[in-house]
């Protein structure tokens, strides 16, 4: 069965309003992240990922930046638990190998250190808090 959504690789440039549509969805009006957190300045210099539903929909988006950071991970909630986060992390994985990374981290939040895990990343340090959030830094050597 095809699945009810495909991924793709986007620039900022030619993805921002959906990028945005989004991450202002799920971070800054579901999780209440403050806009001046949420929008970092580093955009521009990451490579993203769009996850588009057939209907051409954003349904979910993450990013890499050019230290190795897998971030801004987010899915709408209709679409969660439908592997959309599954192949985001999968592209993102396969530019970093890509791009020979030795390795990428994540600061996962808490509650997503099982889906991090099904991917081999391991905690890395203690628990901090980031926009109000219990976070947890997590690294995968490729």
């Amino acid at each position: 069965m095809c699945p009810a959504f495909t991924v793709h690789p986007v620039s900022w440039h030619d993805g921002e309003p959906l990028l945005r549509a989004v991450r202002e969805s799920v971070f800054i009006r579901e999780q209440q992240v403050p806009e001046e957190l949420e929008w970092d300045g580093l955009d521009a210099e990451c490579r993203h990922i769009l996850a588009l539903s057939h209907q051409g929909d954003a349904i979910g988006c993450a990013r890499l930046t050019p230290q190795a950071q897998i971030g801004r991970m987010s899915v709408l909630p209709q679409w969660r638990q439908l592997k959309v986060g599954t192949a985001m992390i999968e592209a993102l994985l396969a530019d970093a190998r890509g791009r020979r990374m030795p390795e990428v981290k994540v600061h996962a939040q808490v509650h997503a250190i099982p889906f991090y895990r099904r991917f081999d990343f391991v905690e890395h340090g203690e628990r901090f808090m980031d926009a109000g959030i219990p976070h947890i830094e997590m690294r995968l050597k490729l």
